[in-house]
């Protein structure tokens, strides 16, 4: 009896009411641009740990923890449609707190690994 002109559809949603918080939404282009970039930004890392390009194992460490950062931030961006506008900033202050939780562990992880191999593989040196 939906067709009654004094009947309203307790599930449907006002006029309007979809898309008014203005927030970001996804398209085709968005979404391969930042499956290309992800694609990328794992494929360079491998490349540089697998053929030892680099030369220096600090040295890799860090370049590889700066494209984990860099591809934390296109996820974020091109997937969750994180940026400064959408939902009065709350994003911007959410992908800053991000940046700053993933250098933490990651720092915490390199500083365990390192000291985990000093402490625990002494041998491994002499060889």
């Amino acid at each position: 009896m939906s067709g009654s002109p004094g009947h309203v559809d307790p599930h449907a949603e006002p006029h309007g009411a979809h898309g008014d918080d203005h927030a970001p939404h996804g398209s085709l282009r968005g979404y391969v641009t930042g499956f290309l970039l992800s694609v990328v930004l794992t494929a360079i890392p491998f490349w540089l740990v697998m053929n030892d390009v680099l030369g220096n194992a600090t040295l890799t460490a860090i370049v590889i923890m700066a494209f984990a950062a860099v591809q934390i931030v296109v996820h974020m961006v091109y997937f969750l449609h994180m940026n400064g506008h959408s939902e009065g900033g709350w994003n911007m202050m959410g992908l800053i707190f991000t940046i700053v939780i993933v250098a933490i562990v990651l720092a915490g992880s390199l500083w365990v690994m390192f000291h985990l191999n000093s402490n625990m593989m002494p041998d491994m040196h002499r060889m």
